[in-house]
């Protein structure tokens, strides 16, 4: 079994999420949510036709504020976010 380290891993993960001119829409926030429920950790690039009226981090802010989750690196155009999985309540499953 191969131990975790938190750089490594992040290291290797691709972009899912590209934003472009349009900026960060409804569409990408719930994809963006989809991918964090199945996967905690996402890479999301910005790209420059994005940045003519706003910056990475600026753009980094409101996703996570949408979405809730924190924001782990922001490396030039490129950022990581996790956000941890919620507990399903087993209590609902006793009869």
């Amino acid at each position: 079994m191969r131990a975790h380290s938190n750089s490594r891993g992040r290291q290797s993960l691709k972009p899912t999420i590209r934003i472009g001119k349009r900026g960060v829409t409804d569409e990408q926030i719930k994809e963006i949510l989809k991918q964090l429920e199945a996967r905690k950790t996402i890479k999301i690039k910005v790209l420059k036709s994005a940045l003519v009226n706003d910056t990475v981090e600026n753009i980094a802010k409101k996703i996570s504020m949408e979405t809730g989750a924190k924001i782990i690196q922001v490396i030039g155009h490129t950022f990581t976010l996790f956000k941890p999985r919620r507990k399903r309540n087993r209590n609902l499953r006793k009869s």
